[in-house]
């Protein structure tokens, strides 16, 4: 018959069979223990931090979430807002090419160049800021003017006594009704050209620039007239078609309530 000290020793060495036996499993426990341990202790607060955010959250779970985003440059274009009184000028073809060219060499530069001279000359004059653009200027993208109108001549080409006039055609990416209503009405009351709405073609209703200016930015074109029949008034009297634009944009700065 067993002693109770035999069957203690007995046991104890049960226990410790059982315990080498599963070794692996006894480490892997406690470092598992330790670990969350470690990691429980680097990531707790201080007591006092852990005060305030206690008081601060009331039983919820809050904590601000930062993202890191990096800057990216804008691509699309957006509305601009009006910003300073300033008009743009746009002398058509002025830097790219001739535009129309009559047989005597006469080119159409040369005409939208002179007009947009004296429009900027009578604008300034009344205290109106003016840039006077070249066709493809590269300031156009970010141009943010009260608005921009561009200067053009028609043909020099002879093709029937009906072909004399001006026309007009303003932006279908910015509402430019307003300006397009008041230089057609000053233009034609002081030049007396008649409207010549038929000739309007998708190069003015498309016209580059309308795609380029910020949104925003009322925009027209304005064929001032053909260079055949209407060569006289343009060559000679162009002070009178300068007038009727610079008169034209007045009334629409009139309008907005800026003049």
């Amino acid at each position: 018959m067993q002693t109770n000290q035999e069957n203690s020793w007995q046991l104890d060495s049960s226990w410790l069979h059982l315990l080498l036996a599963n070794i692996r499993i006894v480490v892997f426990l406690v470092a598992s223990l330790a670990g969350m341990l470690l990691v429980y202790w680097y990531f707790s607060p201080e007591e006092a931090t852990a005060e305030i955010i206690a008081a601060t959250t009331q039983g919820r779970l809050a904590a601000p979430i930062y993202k890191a985003v990096p800057e990216q440059p804008v691509l699309q274009r957006l509305a601009q807002s009006p910003g300073p009184l300033r008009i743009g000028l746009i002398a058509g073809h002025k830097g790219f090419d001739p535009g129309a060219v009559c047989p005597d060499g006469l080119t159409e530069a040369q005409i939208n160049e002179n007009i947009a001279n004296q429009v900027a000359a009578a604008l300034q004059a009344d205290g109106i800021p003016v840039d006077i653009l070249e066709e493809f200027d590269p300031r156009l993208p970010r141009y943010g003017a009260t608005a921009v109108v561009s200067i053009h001549a028609d043909s020099c080409v002879y093709y029937h006594d009906q072909l004399t006039g001006f026309k007009i055609a303003g932006s279908s990416y910015t509402n430019s009704s307003a300006l397009e209503s008041c230089v057609e009405q000053e233009y034609g009351r002081i030049t007396q050209l008649p409207y010549h709405p038929h000739t309007i073609t998708e190069h003015m209703t498309d016209y580059h620039a309308f795609r380029e200016i910020p949104l925003g930015v009322p925009a027209i074109i304005i064929e001032v007239g053909f260079m055949n029949l209407d060569r006289d008034i343009l060559t000679n009297r162009s002070d009178l078609l300068a007038t009727g634009v610079a008169s034209g944009i007045q009334c629409y700065l009139s309008q907005l309530g800026v003049r």
